[in-house]
């Protein structure tokens, strides 16, 4: 964990402090896996529990049979019926054959693209995209690039962990949030982690 990030944190916002200092050290490490691999995944994880998006994952990968997972052109030439039947709904399978189509052609960033790249350029170039928002994104700027200032203000744990943290009735609105979150800079994503552990916990 990054000691500096910490003491940021810590210094302008007590109450995040305070959850720093009850849950301890958080580790961050980025999965560096292809970009088609970390788009996908974030698209079969979208609104759902993590066990259903694990078990569904799972079924994907199994649809191909060898142990990797699936190249774009893997996917484009299976039929979509047969893609569904791992447990993906239409919209999701139709998204998940659109990225494959734009990864297929070379049109999707390497990441060693996306590395020479800010944040907001990857969020406008990767939103351009069908299925793929600004949850998906932050979320594969987060898990693979390890990118250390993304708040997924959509995010409902992440909104759920706020609520419980700050004591609050009800779970803040992304904008609140976004407003409340730029004290957190540059280490947004460090407070995220804590507010999903917040939320975890209960």
């Amino acid at each position: 964990m990054n000691r500096k990030a910490l003491a940021h944190l810590t210094s302008v916002d007590p109450v995040l402090g305070g959850l720093i200092d009850k849950i301890g050290p958080v580790t961050i490490r980025a999965t560096r896996v292809p970009v088609f691999q970390s788009l996908v995944q974030a698209i079969i994880y979208q609104q759902l529990h993590s066990r259903a998006a694990d078990a569904i994952l799972s079924r994907f990968e199994a649809l191909f049979g060898d142990g990797h997972f699936p190249s774009a052109e893997q996917v484009l030439a299976m039929q979509p019926e047969r893609l569904r039947s791992a447990g993906l709904s239409r919209p999701k399978t139709n998204y998940i054959r659109g990225i494959a189509a734009k990864a297929a052609s070379g049109s999707l960033p390497t990441l060693k693209e996306c590395d020479k790249l800010g944040d907001a350029e990857i969020v406008q170039r990767l939103t351009e995209m069908k299925g793929v928002g600004r949850w998906t994104v932050g979320m594969f700027l987060i898990f693979n690039l390890g990118r250390l200032d993304v708040l997924p203000v959509h995010d409902l744990g992440v909104r759920r962990g706020f609520q419980i943290a700050y004591g609050k009735r009800k779970m803040p609105e992304p904008e609140h949030l976004e407003r409340f979150g730029e004290k957190w800079r540059p280490y947004r994503t460090v407070a995220a982690r804590y507010l999903w552990r917040a939320a975890d916990a209960v």
